[in-house]
């Protein structure tokens, strides 16, 4: 089980006080699963996908059995409505995760398990067999994952050793929200509000790991985000094959 602790301290600031926070967590014992949503406003099938994973923790699927991320991507953009989630840089992410797996189209909305092309079943859903398969493993690393949160930003600094070698394992450390909404008055969704999880605002890495490292990655908070509802993840994935070796979250201790 995932290990948590939270402690704040008052720093001054010139004149001003600002309330600094630290937390951590350390991956278990148990392999965690990564799910990855690749998914955008501007498509009108992406908003029951986007519901799906926002019931996941609901229905016992929380980040210590499954870290689930949200990726905007940015090719939908062109039919009128600008999803302001998206990024270039995850649509480029979506198109060499398929072409690993041999897939010559990217669509939306797709989702990847661990790496892995996954489409839910329509009468008999196996995503709790999926999921628990993997909690049943050995994870190939640990991931200890601490956060030093204030005014702006958010540092997150991660501790790995792997179990086992992995050629090309990296770290990649996500920073996502939660409880996101949107009024769309354009494209293929006009007329809807849309609300979202897990949206990645943005993603760090890869970060080259060897038996045990320790990585450092500071991100710039914007005004408009809610500190309350931010979390980073930290997982650890090979490049030739997508293999999640483990995976970890944490809210912001801010929140």
């Amino acid at each position: 089980m995932k290990l948590a602790a939270c402690f704040a301290t008052l720093l001054m600031l010139s004149a001003s006080h600002a309330l600094a926070a630290t937390c951590s967590a350390n991956s278990g014992a148990q392999r965690v699963a990564l799910l990855e949503l690749y998914t955008s406003e501007g498509c009108d099938s992406c908003p029951p996908a986007d519901r799906w994973v926002s019931a996941l923790p609901a229905r016992g699927f929380g980040d210590d059995r499954v870290v689930t991320l949200a990726y905007h991507v940015d090719y939908w953009n062109y039919l009128g409505w600008k999803d302001p989630f998206a990024q270039a840089r995850f649509t480029e992410r979506q198109r060499f995760a398929n072409a690993r797996i041999g897939n010559r189209t990217i669509y939306t909305p797709q989702l990847m398990l661990d790496g892995k092309d996954y489409r839910r079943a329509g009468v008999r859903n196996d995503f709790a067999r999926e999921v628990a398969t993997r909690n049943s493993e050995k994870p190939g690393a640990d991931i200890g994952l601490f956060l030093n949160s204030s005014t702006g930003s958010l540092t997150a600094s991660a501790r790995v050793t792997l179990h086992r070698k992995a050629a090309g394992a990296s770290l990649f450390v996500a920073l996502y929200e939660n409880r996101l909404a949107n009024q769309v008055t354009a494209g293929e969704n006009k007329g809807k509000r849309l609300e979202h999880d897990f949206v990645v605002r943005e993603l760090a890495g890869p970060f080259a790991v060897n038996e045990r490292h320790i990585i450092k990655h500071a991100f710039r908070v914007a005004p408009a985000w809610k500190a309350r509802d931010l979390a980073v993840a930290a997982f650890v994935q090979t490049a030739a094959t997508g293999e999640v070796l483990q995976a970890v979250a944490l809210p912001n201790c801010a929140g």
